[in-house]
């Protein structure tokens, strides 16, 4: 079982890199085949400073710059509250990128470990931090958010799903929240977290470590790695999960 950390080392000794124009065009390909994004729409990318949100932040950026529907794009952070969490190189990313950058400070951290004492925090940091960045979003202009969920993200999530709740779901590629009037795309749903850390090992993108202390802690990485094994004993398993997510009638997969 190896950690986003030691998989960068290790593509990084096999020269193993996605380029900036295969990001464009597999992220272009998922949002022309769910429709993500429509004329004059304001997109907010949330940023978290981890590598996914960051490969979301490049893809977007460049393809605003020829894609046949115009559209603008914002950078949120939600700050939950930890003292070490430093934004500078981001706040430079986005300054070079020509993106305007939002970060919304918050008492999370302190509301959940601190006062509530959470053994489980991640339900309900996840809400809160939603909440904070739809109401940033809205205050902005936005009507449309963009999550860095990525095609393990997908896999990972329906497994949850089987093994916890005894279902077979995982979250949409675009989701309309009617309470909210607000549209969660996710474009980065057909790139795999290799291409993910390949892409980040080759552009040197400012990744910022999650200062939480559940980071890595969770049953999302349980289950992360329990997919990682069983895709090393019977290779092809994975990309063989997400066809069975795109083919198995999930509501708002089909295309």
């Amino acid at each position: 079982m190896h950690s986003p950390q030691t998989l960068l080392k290790i593509h990084s000794r096999m020269g193993i890199y996605m380029k900036l124009q295969q990001l464009y065009s597999v992220t272009r390909k998922a949002i022309d085949d769910y429709h993500m994004i429509e004329a004059g729409d304001k997109i907010a990318v949330g940023i978290s400073g981890g590598k996914d949100s960051l490969t979301l932040l490049y893809a977007l950026q460049g393809l605003r710059r020829f894609y046949p529907q115009p559209f603008s794009l914002c950078g949120v952070t939600v700050d939950l509250g930890f003292d070490n969490l430093n934004l500078d190189k981001i706040k430079a990313l986005c300054a070079s990128l020509d993106v305007e950058y939002h970060v919304i400070k918050t008492d999370i951290a302190r509301i959940i470990f601190d006062d509530r004492k959470e053994s489980n925090p991640c339900s309900l940091c996840a809400k809160m931090r939603k909440g904070a960045l739809n109401d940033a979003m809205k205050a902005s202009g936005c009507n449309k958010v963009a999550y860095a969920h990525h095609k393990d993200d997908v896999v990972e999530t329906m497994m949850m799903s089987l093994i916890y709740e005894g279902r077979f779901h995982t979250f949409r590629p675009v989701t309309y929240l009617d309470r909210t009037d607000i549209t969660v795309i996710r474009p980065l749903i057909y790139m795999s977290e290799a291409d993910v850390i390949g892409f980040v090992n080759k552009y040197d993108v400012p990744v910022v470590k999650s200062p939480c202390p559940a980071d890595g802690h969770t049953k999302r990485e349980y289950i992360k790695n329990l997919i990682r094994e069983i895709n090393l004993e019977t290779p092809g398993v994975k990309e063989r999960m997400f066809t069975a997510v795109q083919s198995g009638l999930l509501e708002g997969w089909a295309f």
